[in-house]
């Protein structure tokens, strides 16, 4: 009789994935398993797997396992990675012992009965078909594989984002293409006007550059911006006439004015060999008359001088492969001595160096730095940015490391498109961006009171650069970005009016992205504020003695002995003159002791930081790197417990200062307690005499969690390592071009 009474199975909730406007379903796939754990199925998730223009999507029921906390993005789900965050796709049949790194237009001859995702971002996503419809599965592989490597610049899918809003012109689920805010109502400069470059003139107090407007409408060269800074002395004319001389017509253009009156300047190689020692001259004296004290130009050559974006991509590589491939258990005897062989650090002190050695030209010599490469796209961009981070602290706040990207990087013309692989052309691809957001990490690690923002948010930000939504890290130029984006409203009968081109959604409203609370996590609860000033973080003669202990005299605070002074890579003089070696030993001498003075003081965080460059000093930078991977998580450990507890110390102290402020002011119960409600800390305290210790979800690898991202040792175990055997896991193309 029980038996009878048996009521019947509630109906399964249909599974739907969330869509964005113009964001459309390509196929999928349900009875999926996506593995969880890197040795057991226990732990495994089943649910549907869905390939749509934007991302893949895995839409389940089942809750997390082993998860106590999410950071949720507003564009993804849990489960979710962006097509153009995905690396390599390779399909298995694990009966058939077969494999296959799955190109866009190829046609798969087995049954897969398992797909491994390898992302950018190092992750390495995991799903199994055990249960699924062959046919179906094959689909949604073969959809996966071509939508993820388009091969054109339309097929991105910011284009039919923003196709839709211009449709539907009211603001879709709340997103306005366009915006520059960072969601806390306060603008980040775009550089795409006049006046936001006018503003940057009156801010540094450059009084004899002036903003020029020849490159309006792209008419002298299309990576340039439309406005952007010259000597006032320079006239319309002549820049028209020079322009031809440049490679990309790329003109010299101001970056930056120290208050002593140096300028900091980029240009293109000169091409035009004739005429160049002519046109270098004139560059040199306008940019001579621009500075108060008509000092002398100090030109550096970047491209003889640093790793070119080549042996960058190449150091790359090396790291991925020691991060995603080489087990710790086998590797833990040599894996410094590994790290070391990559040259990934070694390329970004060559960087920290070489800006230090520029940020003394500028604030110490008085001179006028000019960045010359040869088309003064790339390492300018890095060297430029680095040098305004040591010198100029509105730079280490969150809105103005902002204008700087937006300045030095978006408008000035990096080939994000290119550089970031987004249409899986692989000979251009190099990652000079994270290297650059490397090199501030390594400034925030040694000074991080210095600084407005965390590390959570520079991950966050190279996070955002695999997104295809903004157009901040779409193109390769301003140019690009009107010319593709105009024939698309063309293609599309979108009615333009007045605009240049269509509006993207910018990076810089991380509204887009983020709650309110958890954009809280962006800040560094290090940088101690009163009264609208940061506090001095004094440097103990202690400190500054056993910083120095045990290191090659030449290395000592980064300073290059005079053997090293001589030509050769990664010399501060390169342009030496022949009659040079009296200047030359003046000049390292003068250069040692502003070091040695710098790092002999005090550190004042409202004026010029400089990196410590020794082995001790240059870290890898671990939340970055090491978040996916299990076996390098510390449970309550890593830097994110301290960054807890002066989160936690500086919301009390927010508190007790609100207390008094009201009690002074003597204002309603109701106001008093909506005030102390609000907080810009992530973690907050619960009283004034909260004790609480460390939250029990925290981890190293904190906001993120490995839990579902396989690495390393996930295939152990499985059948996969049956033919994977001695091979690595991050399969190359070559290697499985033969295997079908």
């Amino acid at each position: 009789q029980i038996e009878e009474k048996i009521t019947p199975e509630p109906k399964i909730k249909k599974l739907e994935p969330v869509l964005l406007p113009g964001e459309i379903v390509v196929n999928e796939v349900n009875f999926v398993r996506k593995c969880i754990a890197t040795d057991t199925s226990q732990y495994d998730l089943w649910g549907k797997l869905v390939c749509s223009n934007f991302k893949i999507s895995f839409i389940t029921d089942d809750p997390m396992p082993l998860q106590k906390f999410h950071y949720k993005n507003l564009l993804l789900g849990e489960h979710d990675v962006p097509l153009t965050c995905i690396e390599q796709i390779v399909t298995v049949n694990d009966t058939k012992r077969k494999q296959k790194v799955l190109g866009p237009n190829q046609k798969l001859k087995f049954n897969p009965t398992e797909l491994i995702i390898y992302c950018k971002d190092f992750r390495i996503v995991r799903f199994r078909f055990d249960e699924a419809g062959p046919e179906s599965v094959k689909k949604v592989c073969l959809a996966i594989a071509h939508y993820s490597q388009p091969t054109d610049l339309q097929l991105l899918f910011a284009f039919e984002f923003v196709g839709e809003k211009y449709h539907n012109p009211a603001t879709v689920n709340g997103i306005d293409p366009g915006g520059g805010g960072s969601g806390s109502g306060q603008q980040t400069p775009l550089f795409e006007t006049y006046s936001d470059w006018d503003r940057e003139i009156k801010r540094t107090g450059a009084s004899e550059w002036r903003v020029c407007s020849v490159n309006e409408g792209y008419m002298i060269s299309t990576c340039l911006p439309e406005y952007f800074v010259v000597p006032s002395s320079l006239a319309d004319q002549d820049l028209k006439l020079y322009s031809y001389s440049f490679i990309g017509r790329r003109m010299p253009f101001w970056c930056w004015n120290h208050s002593n009156g140096s300028a900091l300047v980029r240009m293109a190689n000169i091409k035009d060999v004739l005429q160049q020692r002519k046109i270098d001259q004139r560059i040199c004296n306008a940019i001579t008359r621009s500075h108060p004290q008509r000092s002398d130009v100090y030109k550096s050559d970047l491209d003889k001088c640093l790793p070119n974006i080549q042996e960058i991509q190449a150091a790359f590589i090396k790291l991925k492969q020691l991060c995603v491939n080489e087990p710790f258990e086998e590797m833990e005897e040599k894996w410094l001595s590994l790290l070391e062989n990559t040259h990934w650090l070694e390329y970004v002190r060559s960087f920290l160096k070489h800006s230090a050695e520029l940020v003394y030209m500028l604030d110490s010599k008085h001179v006028s730095v000019v960045l010359q490469e040869d088309e003064g796209r790339d390492l300018s961009c890095f060297v430029a940015s680095l040098i305004q981070v040591m010198l100029d602290p509105y730079f280490r706040t969150i809105v103005g490391f902002q204008s700087l990207i937006q300045k030095e990087w978006v408008m000035a013309g990096y080939q994000f498109l290119d550089r970031c692989n987004h249409l899986k052309r692989a000979d251009k691809e190099s990652p000079l961006f994270l290297m650059f957001l490397d090199s501030v990490w390594q400034l925030l690690e040694q000074y991080p009171s210095a600084f407005e923002f965390s590390e959570a948010y520079l991950t966050i930000l190279y996070d955002s650069t695999r997104i295809s939504l903004f157009g901040t890290f779409l193109f390769n130029s301003p140019h690009q970005r009107v010319k593709q984006s105009t024939e698309f409203a063309i293609s599309k009968n979108i009615q333009l009016g007045d605009e240049k081109g269509l509006k993207f959604p910018s990076v810089w409203d991380w509204s887009l992205q983020f709650a309110t609370r958890d954009r809280m996590l962006f800040h560094n609860p290090a940088q101690c504020v009163q009264n609208g000033s940061v506090k001095t973080f004094k440097r103990t003669k202690k400190n500054y003695s056993s910083t120095l202990r045990g290191i090659p005299p030449s290395l000592k605070n980064g300073i290059i002995n005079e053997q090293e002074f001589l030509p050769r890579r990664n010399s501060l003089i390169l342009k030496l003159k022949p009659d040079f070696l009296q200047q030359l030993d003046r000049q390292t001498n003068s250069m040692e002791q502003y070091f040695k003075d710098w790092f002999s003081k005090p550190v004042d965080l409202h004026g010029v930081i400089l990196p410590g460059l020794s082995r001790t000093h240059i870290k890898l930078w671990k939340l970055c790197y090491f978040r996916w991977i299990p076996e390098a998580q510390i449970n309550n450990g890593g830097f994110i417990t301290a960054f807890h507890k002066i989160s936690v110390l500086t919301d009390q102290v927010d508190k007790l200062n609100k207390s008094l402020r009201q009690y002074k002011s003597s204002s309603s119960l109701q106001a008093n307690c909506s005030e102390l409600d609000q907080s810009r800390m992530y973690f907050r305290a619960n009283g004034l005499n909260d004790t609480a210790g460390t939250p029990d979800f925290l981890s190293s690898s904190f906001p993120f969690s490995p839990i579902g991202n396989l690495c390393r040792r996930s295939i152990l175990g499985t059948p996969l390592s049956k033919f994977l055997s001695g091979a690595k896991i991050w399969l190359s193309t070559e290697t499985l071009a033969n295997e079908d």
